[in-house]
């Protein structure tokens, strides 16, 4: 995992989509306008880190297609905590988006108190439902300090450590877009990832 400073002008520009459309529109569990912040700033980061260009509020939904590079599609999911992520945190997914035709998810992590944008990691569609640990609407999910929330929707949950992961951002694009495809599920690994390097 590695960490990156947000760039205030993006941040800026998010509030200001915010204020234009509502994000977080679904058939449950409506991202509040906290939530779609830090959603949004995590994928106009990683739009940035590629250089491509960043979303408009006129574009509408976007089937769950945040970015794609070399023909591979992403969605990205950022949490915002208050603190910054350990190998052993988990990232989750709200069910219902697990139909959205994507082939990758990207995990990222917002230290709301810092601002520093840690990007967890990486997983092929495939992998990520493998390794994940599915939860009903309503289940007590428990945090390292002994607090707990009950999910507001069906719920998936993977840990850090089950990612593909990078040490810089160098390292991010290289993975991300060096690695040939295969024919399993459009992804560009040849069960290369097994080989990735994880740092932390």
């Amino acid at each position: 995992m590695f960490a990156i400073p947000i760039n205030q002008d993006i941040v800026e520009y998010c509030k200001y989509l915010l204020r234009k459309a509502n994000f977080g529109k679904r058939d449950t569990a409506n991202g509040s306008p906290e939530e779609q912040l830090t959603g949004l700033i995590g994928q106009q980061t990683l739009l940035d880190i590629f250089h491509k260009p960043l979303m408009t509020y006129e574009k509408g939904f976007d089937g769950g297609v945040d970015l794609e590079i070399n023909g591979l599609s992403y969605d990205v999911k950022t949490m915002g905590r208050t603190i910054d992520p350990h190998d052993d945190y988990v990232n989750n997914l709200i069910a219902l988006q697990a139909n959205y035709k994507v082939d990758r998810y990207i995990f990222c992590s917002l230290n709301k108190i810092t601002y520093d944008l840690t990007i967890c990691g990486w997983i092929n569609k495939v992998k990520f439902f493998d390794k994940a640990n599915f939860y009903d609407k309503g289940t007590k999910r428990y945090r390292t300090d002994g607090t707990y929330f009950e999910t507001k929707a069906d719920l998936y949950e993977i840990e850090n450590y089950k990612l593909n992961q990078a040490s810089n951002v160098l390292e991010f694009k290289q993975q991300l877009e060096g690695i040939l495809d295969d024919t399993a599920n459009r992804k560009r690994t040849s069960d290369a990832t097994s080989s990735i390097i994880r740092s932390y």
